[in-house]
Parts: structure tokens; sequence; C-alpha cells
């Protein structure tokens, strides 16, 4: 059994992962944390590899940036990422939209 330092909330978000080389591809969060998520996507990264990740979050006019996060699994439930850099006005963004999936799913 995986024990997580943060919990994970089912979402279903618009994203794009942009790799070093700057190529972009299309994903589908499936859920989020204050510090991962979990993505379907078309690209296969390799474990560790480092990515840019925009979320479209509901209701945002513009996407919240991690500029750098790290692919830590793969496989056929999709890609797992850590985030490891976000700039502290994304930080506090996405504290507000985990904080809001925290308290519709009752763990206020």
């Amino acid at each position: 059994m995986v024990v997580r330092k943060h919990p994970r909330f089912p979402v279903t978000f618009s994203g794009t992962l942009v790799q070093p080389d700057k190529l972009r591809y299309p994903g589908s969060l499936r859920d989020l944390s204050v510090k991962g998520c979990r993505v379907e996507s078309i690209i296969r990264p390799f474990t560790g590899m480092q990515l840019e990740i925009h979320l479209e979050l509901p209701g945002e006019a513009t996407p919240l940036t991690v500029t750098k996060a790290a692919v830590r699994w793969t496989g056929s439930a999709g890609i797992g990422v850590e985030f490891l850099t976000v700039a502290p006005p994304q930080q506090e963004r996405l504290n507000r939209i985990v904080q809001q999936l925290s308290s519709q799913a009752g763990h206020a």
C-alpha cells in the first residue's frame, strides 16, 4: 500500500506536458495533490524525465504552470508526476484548488 504525504483528489482537467525540447503533448489530469498529479497522455516518458506542465483549471482564464515536474512512474494508469518547482503565485493557485477539492471531498 502506498502511503502519501499529501492526499490526491480525483479531477478531470485538461493540461499540456512540455518536454525540455519544447515538444508539447495534450494530457488529461485524473488526480491532483499539492505535490503532484496523475496524467493520461499519448506521451510515454521515462521515469525521472523532467517536464513543464500547464494545467487548465475550471473557471480560470490562464493555465497554472508547473515549471519543473519529474515523472515518478508510468504505466497503464497513466503517468505519475511530482511537482518540483512551482513559482509562488502558481503555488497559491494550486493550494487554493486543492483546498476546494478537499472541502468538496469532506476532508476540510
